[in-house]
């Protein structure tokens, strides 16, 4: 619900919705809005005639989850923001704005586009004042168009350009963003306001140099992500987004590919400003007019972001992909694309027939998996078509786990395809070719679904570059050794196998050194070479101790790296990726939970339960431990059970005055079914007064349990008693205040009594069909503690912050163990 004021009458008001899963139907004050098949487009309708000015105003909206869109997990209900939205009935249009930059030598191009939409009864004129900002807020650039005139009902698109010398370039290192200030202008007045965000930079698909990011050449390294989370599944803040964002930049992946639907703006917004480049993808292919449609509000919502740098307009369309309908249906939708944004390339992901269909007419051809055919091939058939792999084969594998365990969904790290695929193979093949814009990998983050090559207990893929929570697998450092500049070393293990003394155990090294030395126990087990995006192997028996890992270059040790046999589990560790969050009850900080042994080293096979308190002005909104096969709740909410109030019989009395038949266990059973005596003519009003019984039956309640008592009006005057006790008296017919808290002294497990007395609805019309439902109890379970196992040592709290600004400390305990404690401050947004 929400309150419209007054004042606001002659506004235009509209309820944006940025994703409902799926097939909503929306209503305001009962009012039908329409439905939205689709849980990934966002849908906004206008409100301004249905609304209570100056009262209340109800929305109400019903979602049918039980048709999928994809085939992988995807949520259920309202899982991004809703906003209210006003303007004058002169405004720019939804999604109105569109600016592309041109780079010319030592200054930038800025062309705008406005739509302006007259929802006026009347012909206006006005301006457009545009003024630039850069990213400190301060106006660089102001221009006006003047003496325009639109029509009642009229919409029409308003163009402009502006020069800007020596401009901050977007990219990926330095994400320097602008903002565009639309204001529509009356007698030099602003009567609305739109603000759009934009980068200046130049992109560019070469079919024989790869990418080009501003002028310079640029491999994309990417992986493709679905939008879950550990702990709060696709309802995903702002916040979290950043995380993810950054977890991968860690890695020194550049690119995100938004598989397989359109993405939060939230997610969008991010990329911005971190600087990471994003394949868009479109959910279906199709060129009728519903498909094209959802490609329009996409491409329309998103074409102002520069981290996008591609639109893919569908992935692995099995059934046009190597035939002629696929050529008509993907040079339709690109053709109808490019009128939207001719400022970017277009593409679509293909798992095979690329020679023919979807890929003889992309601007870019999209391969899923090298293996699906011979891209060299295609590229000579095709030689003025550029080329990214949109989806290529990982290393996958269950974090920590070096030993497959089927039964409970546990993988080592292994491709489960043949030899020659998997990342380092994958990365060999696409860093060699220069016509190779880029590889996406399948995928950066775990996520809910396609739990292969297992089914049950697992319920969730292994395929990730980390977990679900973020937890990097060990392939994470063999790509950031060929990803970024820093040096790196990780050894591909821990060291606690007790159990396995004097076995041999392969042991894998991730370094960009030069060389790699390893030692165990102080003796050298030998000094490697590293290859170039290679790695390293030994095979070394196993005995508990210190394995140690040097990192070589010019013959000086760059860095080391420790892993030992570890104690039993003693404390518990916390630490936050923000200790300070701001007060606006969306912001969020994600807790690491570690467990340790006596000399704070990580426990790598430790799964203890932790138990979690909070106190201050936060909450906690999920718990993840990133194990694919945990059944364990990521979230800990009341519960709520409601009972039928059942078995209505009915006995007309004389008067309403201290009726003995409300009494607990007082023998009804001859009575009659209630609301059945009706004359046959409807005037007749027989048996006017009456008492009505029935019975609802609890479960085991507990001091902690609320009980609450929804009643509907059966009768007029309704007085209402629950096992012989008065609840409420003489009710107004339809009050719909009949909510009551029910006294636990007053109940019992099992069945409760429940009885009515009052007049019998009278019909005022033959049409009437008077109420006959007595209405329900409702029980309410408080939530458990919020708790989560560890997997292999770690687990992860999400936070997110209220109002009111202090300091929120989060507790962590667990039998046996130290416990720990972590302080988050929130902070009011002016400061």
């Amino acid at each position: 619900s929400f309150f419209i004021p007054e004042t606001d009458l002659g506004k235009r008001i509209s309820i944006e919705f940025e994703g409902v899963f799926r097939n909503s139907i929306v209503w305001v004050n009962g009012f039908y809005l329409g439905t939205e098949i689709s849980g990934y487009s966002g849908f906004s309708y206008d409100i301004t005639d249905y609304l209570n000015y100056g009262g209340e105003n109800v929305v109400a909206v019903r979602v049918d989850a039980t048709m999928e869109e994809g085939w992988y997990y995807e949520g259920a209900g309202i899982y991004r923001h809703v906003w209210l939205n006003k303007t004058n009935p002169l405004h720019v249009a939804r999604y109105g704005t569109f600016v592309t930059t041109d780079v010319l030598e030592k200054e930038a191009l800025i062309k705008t586009r406005t739509t302006i939409t007259n929802e006026s009864p009347e012909q206006t004129l006005f301006d457009i004042r545009e003024t630039i900002l850069d990213a400190k807020g301060k106006a660089i650039i102001s221009g006006t168009i003047q003496q325009l005139l639109l029509f009642p009902g009229e919409q029409q698109e308003f163009f402009n350009q502006h020069r800007l010398a020596d401009p901050e370039l977007w990219s990926i290192e330095s994400p320097g963003l602008y903002q565009l200030i639309t204001e529509i202008m009356q007698d030099d007045k602003p009567i609305d306001c739109y603000e759009t965000t934009f980068g200046i930079r130049t992109v560019r698909f070469d079919p024989d140099k790869g990418f080009f990011l501003n002028g310079k050449p640029l491999k994309i390294v990417g992986v493709n992500n679905h939008q879950d989370h550990a702990g709060v599944g696709t309802a995903v803040p702002y916040a979290l987004h950043e995380f993810r964002i950054r977890k991968l930049k860690e890695m020194g992946a550049n690119g995100i590919r938004t598989a397989h639907d359109p993405p939060s703006p939230d997610f969008l917004d991010a990329c911005d400003r971190l600087g990471m480049l994003v394949m868009d993808e479109n959910r279906l292919m199709g060129s009728n007019k519903v498909h094209l449609y959802n490609l329009e509000q996409l491409m329309k919502r998103d074409r102002n972001h520069p981290s996008i740098v591609i639109w893919s307009l569908g992935n692995e369309e099995w059934a046009i992909e190597g035939n002629s309908k696929g050529t008509r249906i993907a040079a339709s939708m690109q053709t109808y694309a490019q009128k939207l944004d001719s400022s970017r390339a277009f593409t679509a992901a293909c798992s095979g027939g690329w020679d023919g269909g979807i890929g003889t007419v992309m601007e870019v051809m999209g391969y899923n998996y090298m293996v699906q055919g011979n891209i060299d091939e295609h590229h000579a058939k095709f030689p003025w078509q550029a080329g990214i792999g949109t989806e290529e084969s990982n290393t996958i594998g269950t974090r920590g786990i070096y030993e497959t365990n089927s039964s409970v969904g546990h993988l080592a790290p292994t491709n489960r395809m043949p030899e020659n695929i998997g990342t380092e193979s994958g990365w060999h093949f696409y860093n060699e070719r220069p016509f190779l814009a880029g590889l996406f990998y399948w995928t950066g983050f775990d996520y809910r679904g396609e739990p292969t090559p297992f089914g049950w207990p697992a319920v969730a893929s292994q395929f990730g570059i980390v977990d679900l929570c973020g937890f990097p697998k060990d392939i994470y450092y063999y790509l950031q050794s060929w990803w970024r500049d820093e040096a790196v070393l990780h050894i591909a293990t821990h060291w606690n196998w007790q159990g396995n003394e004097g076995e041999e155990i392969k042991l894998t090294a991730y370094s960009n050194c030069e060389e790699v030395e390893l030692i165990l126990n102080n003796k050298s087990l030998g000094k490697q070479s590293v290859p170039s995006n290679g790695h390293l192997e030994w095979m070394v028996q196993y005995e508990p101790g210190l394995l140690s890992a040097k990192a070589y270059k010019d013959k000086q040790v760059v860095l080391t790296k420790n892993i030992e046999t570890t104690g039993s589990p003693a404390a518990i560790y916390l630490k936050a990726d923000r200790d300070t969050i701001k007060a606006n009850e969306r912001d969020v900080s994600v807790i690491t939970i570690q467990i340790q042994d006596e000399n704070k080293r990580l426990m790598p096979t430790a799964n203890n339960e932790v138990f979690f308190t909070l106190e201050g002005p936060g909450k906690i909104i999920g718990v993840g431990n990133g194990n694919p096969s945990s059944h364990e709740p990521d979230r800990f909410f009341e519960t709520i059970e409601t009972m039928k109030i059942e078995g209505l019989k009915e006995l007309p009395v004389e008067n309403l005055a201290d009726r003995p038949e409300v009494a607990p266990g007082f023998d009804y059973s001859e009575w009659k079914p209630a609301f059945l005596n009706q004359s046959e003519d409807w005037r007749v009003y027989t048996d006017s007064l009456i008492v009505v019984r029935g019975t609802f039956i609890l479960p085991e309640i507990t001091d902690e349990t609320i009980v609450n008592l929804f009643t509907k009006s059966i009768v007029e005057h309704q007085t209402i008693y629950v096992n012989g006790h008065l609840i409420a008296s003489d009710i107004i017919r339809d009050d719909p205040d009949q909510s009551f808290q029910l006294d636990h002294s007053l109940l019992k497990d099992g069945k409760n009594e429940y009885a009515v007395i009052g007049q019998r609805f009278r019909k005022a019309h033959q049409w009437d069909d008077p109420n006959t439902d007595p209405g329900l109890v409702q029980v309410i379970y408080p939530s458990e503690q919020w708790k989560r196992k560890t997997f292999n040592g770690l687990a992860q709290v999400i936070i997110q912050s209220k109002k009111n600004a202090g300091e929120i400390k989060l507790i962590a305990t667990s039998p046996g163990l130290k416990p720990a404690d972590l302080l988050i401050r929130t902070e009011n947004l002016d400061k």
